[in-house]
């Protein structure tokens, strides 16, 4: 989910951090503090991956159209959300996440990584549909914790650069 990885020069998914795509780590990360899992994003983009691709079904590139598409597809109340682009997050911090959750929890630093209830999805799709993509904003409206976690944890791959300064 997300956009379109303009300022990497190539899908992010697929760049690879110590032998592994940022896509898997996730993916591992995920399935470590999770029950269930799933990976949402563009199905037209056709990325190559290890696991399926939920279509977020929307023309949008911004977070907040997976965590939309997440919520709606979830089996349980609250879903955490972790961004191939955040190689450094542990499962034991998205269990934090989890365990803050009011209708949402996300670090101080911003909407992701984060924790979201289902209860949550009715602000996020009028949000997504009015076209106020900005997922910050519409932690505003909602009951939203603000989590300490270590920022080495929180470190955004947006470049190459960014990737190649983690090895």
């Amino acid at each position: 989910m997300g956009g379109a990885s303009r300022r990497f020069g190539g899908p992010k998914a697929l760049a690879e951090l110590d032998g592994e795509t940022l896509a898997a780590r996730a993916w591992r990360v995920l399935g470590e503090a999770c029950d269930d899992r799933f990976a949402v994003g563009k199905t037209a983009d056709g990325l190559r991956l290890p696991f399926p691709v939920l279509d977020d079904g929307t023309d949008v590139r911004a977070p907040i159209a997976g965590v939309v598409a997440g919520l709606r597809a979830a089996r349980h109340d609250v879903c955490v959300v972790l961004p191939v682009d955040m190689p450094l997050m542990t499962s034991e911090a998205l269990r934090v996440l989890a365990g803050a959750c009011r209708d949402a929890a996300v670090p101080r630093t911003g909407p992701l990584p984060g924790a979201y209830r289902r209860r949550a999805l009715p602000v996020l799709e009028r949000r997504l549909y009015a076209g106020e993509l900005v997922l910050a904003a519409a932690l505003e409206e909602l009951d939203t914790a603000l989590v300490e976690l270590d920022p080495a944890q929180l470190t955004n791959v947006n470049t190459r650069s960014d990737l190649a300064g983690l090895t």
